[in-house]
């Protein structure tokens, strides 16, 4: 009886070639056409799970997690210094979406670093910033300013405490003297104080006291005077903040 014998198929070598370029899982270095360079793991030809990408521009280095090809989890990010060539760390934290998202520290200049929450890429929530001066400023902070309550202090131990808009003192807060042995306490608009009262606090301890002490205010009521001032305020305030056609 004769047989028939049918040709074997063959997939072109196309489809096995397709099939190997598929990204997925641990993979050594794979180059892009920019001379970039990522070592890690990937998920349906993009990165996902854990990796270093190196970008040959800047020389910057991410190492950390990924997700389907953003930055996403915790993860370290550091650039080579101009001068010596080593790497300096410049953030190491969570990620999100391809942005510092969640708590971590960045580090800005020598002695310069903020540690804290983040959010869309900005300081946001609450976060420690300290200064190359030496001064530092804990508490809330709004779209990478300060905002909200905090307490700034300076290098020579004086500090502010009280609400913060747009980076500046702004609203009730008192302002701590201690070299002078002072306290002002009071209203705030834009880094200015407009209305409140100073005594003395601490002045025989104080390291230079002011020559005369602040006599004691005799006001019935000083109190009430002080409410009044910055209810005249707040209300002056919330007059010029609004658009001219709606004050009539």
């Amino acid at each position: 009886m004769p047989i028939v014998k049918y040709p074997r198929r063959v997939d072109p070598l196309w489809h096995e070639w397709d099939r190997k370029a598929q990204k997925c899982g641990l993979r050594h270095t794979v180059y892009a056409v920019n001379g970039d360079r990522y070592i890690g793991e990937w998920l349906d030809n993009v990165k996902h799970g854990k990796g270093t990408q190196i970008w040959k521009k800047s020389g910057a280095i991410y190492s950390g997690d990924w997700k389907f090809g953003k930055r996403d989890g915790f993860g370290t990010y550091s650039i080579p210094d101009p001068v010596t060539k080593d790497y300096k760390k410049v953030y190491s934290g969570w990620w999100k979406n391809d942005k510092m998202w969640g708590y971590g520290v960045k580090f800005y200049s020598e002695g310069e670093y903020f540690e804290g929450e983040w959010a869309w890429g900005k300081r946001h929530g609450w976060g420690r910033m300290y200064y190359k001066d030496g001064a530092i400023y804990e508490g809330q902070w709004s779209e990478d300013k300060p905002g909200g309550q905090g307490m700034f202090r300076c290098k020579n131990e004086n500090r502010y405490e009280g609400s913060w808009k747009d980076g500046k003192k702004h609203g009730p807060g008192k302002f701590i003297y201690l070299d002078t042995g002072q306290v002002y306490d009071g209203y705030w608009v834009a880094d200015i104080p407009k209305c409140g009262t100073m005594i003395d606090f601490g002045r025989d301890e104080a390291p230079m006291p002011t020559q005369y002490p602040i006599p004691k205010v005799e006001l019935a009521d000083p109190d009430g005077v002080l409410e009044e001032a910055v209810l005249i305020l707040q209300n002056a305030e919330l007059f010029t903040s609004q658009p001219q056609k709606e004050r009539g």
